[in-house]
């Protein structure tokens, strides 16, 4: 027998209804706002709404490979502009809106929409297309014991200065048992947009993950140190690791020692496990910033000559830079060409290599999406050491 593929019958977006018979009227037009939520979801079509005097407005979105501003259209005799974009479902995808008066240009979010995006960078207004959901463990739990953060400091000499870092420890911490380590790169913006903490505590009472610690680093000058910079692996393979080991109990093993960074991160781990082989047993590296050239020059610009000539230089004669490595990217972010031609590259050191893909782009809270997952594989608790 043949299978049969069903396809969900396509929706006339309501706004189209509205505009049906012509000019829709100002009364018309303000009860339709007052009966929707905006960005109106419908399936795939979603409508962004702005609302005042402008003599343009487009929506400026973060989808790698479509036009990145498109047009509104404003609804003759009103100051109310509208847009119908299609985005594939499971979506999530942050915007803003430019608004042109004349001359003057400015970003804003959706006046219309409340949710919201943080990054070290301000906001972004948020749109979750049908089958996405925010991850309820990534959401606070009354049930869940959390654990503590505490501020630590350590003698760098590979900087020649003081560096402090945080170190997150789980509920009922004892030193009578031993625990798994991660070495977070960029730890407090972790904390701050990806709700490392809150989501550590979930997955360790779901028992998804073990009880661990984590080293949660900052750098000093983020987009140098973390461009395959030997004092930055120094610091984090002999002045963090050794530091940890003597304050807290720790497992003294390479397959219970990890690496997490996004972005520049990412390639700092990556950098990391190379330059000191056999340390870390476990890394993920999520919508690593690995661009390479295969011919010809990089077009990223100077910042990215570093990373460059270090993935040019892995992929030519690759090292095993840990047993296992969870990967991710977004489907709408510009890496994820890179991120996909990576994974052979590891795969072919021996690396056990998993990568997983979201409709999402370069932002944290994708990053946080992605925690249960990777950290489930590379760490798994005693729920997944049952089940698996």
């Amino acid at each position: 027998m043949t299978p049969t593929t069903t396809r969900e019958p396509s929706r006339q977006p309501a706004i189209e209804a509205l505009l049906a018979d012509g000019t829709p009227t100002r009364e018309q037009v303000d009860a339709f706002i007052a009966e929707h939520t905006f960005p109106l979801v419908e399936g795939a079509q979603v409508t962004f709404m702005y609302r005042g005097e402008a003599s343009a407005v487009s929506l400026q979105h973060w989808i790698y490979g479509l036009e990145s501003s498109k047009q509104f259209t404003r609804i003759k005799g009103t100051d109310v502009w509208y847009i119908v974009f299609t985005m594939r479902r499971e979506s999530r995808v942050e915007y803003k809106f430019l608004v042109e008066h004349g001359d003057r240009r400015e970003l804003v979010r959706d006046p219309f929409n409340d949710q919201l995006a943080h990054d070290p960078f301000g906001a972004n207004s948020v749109c979750h297309t049908d089958r996405y959901a925010v991850p309820d463990w990534s959401l606070p739990d009354p049930e869940a014991r959390p654990g503590v953060i505490e501020e630590r400091i350590v003698a760098s000499e590979a900087f020649g200065e003081t560096r402090r870092f945080q170190v997150y420890l789980p509920a009922r911490y004892r030193t009578t048992r031993r625990y798994p380590l991660l070495v977070a790169h960029d730890g407090s913006d972790y904390l701050r947009f990806s709700s490392l903490k809150t989501v550590l505590d979930n997955l360790i009472h779901r028992l998804e993950i073990p009880p661990m610690i984590v080293a949660l680093s900052d750098p000093s000058d983020r987009l140098v140190e973390y461009a395959h910079d030997e004092r930055h692996d120094r610091h984090i393979a002999t002045e963090i690791v050794p530091a940890m080991t003597s304050l807290y109990s720790i497992v003294d093993a390479p397959g219970a020692r990890g690496l997490v960074g996004a972005s520049f991160g990412a390639v700092a781990a990556l950098s990391t496990a190379t330059r000191y082989p056999g340390v870390f047993g476990r890394l993920f590296l999520q919508s690593g910033s690995f661009a390479f050239t295969d011919i010809g020059t990089s077009k990223r610009g100077p910042l990215f000559e570093p990373v460059v000539d270090f993935v040019n230089a892995f992929r030519d004669d690759p090292v095993k830079p840990a047993e296992r490595v969870a990967m991710c990217c977004g489907i709408y972010e510009s890496l994820i060409y890179e991120n996909r031609s990576m994974v052979p590259v590891l795969q072919s050191t021996g690396a056990e290599v998993r990568f997983f893909e979201a409709r999402d782009s370069h932002n944290w809270e994708n990053w946080r999406d992605r925690m249960r997952e990777g950290l489930s594989w590379l760490f798994p608790g005693p729920l997944w050491m049952i089940y698996e």
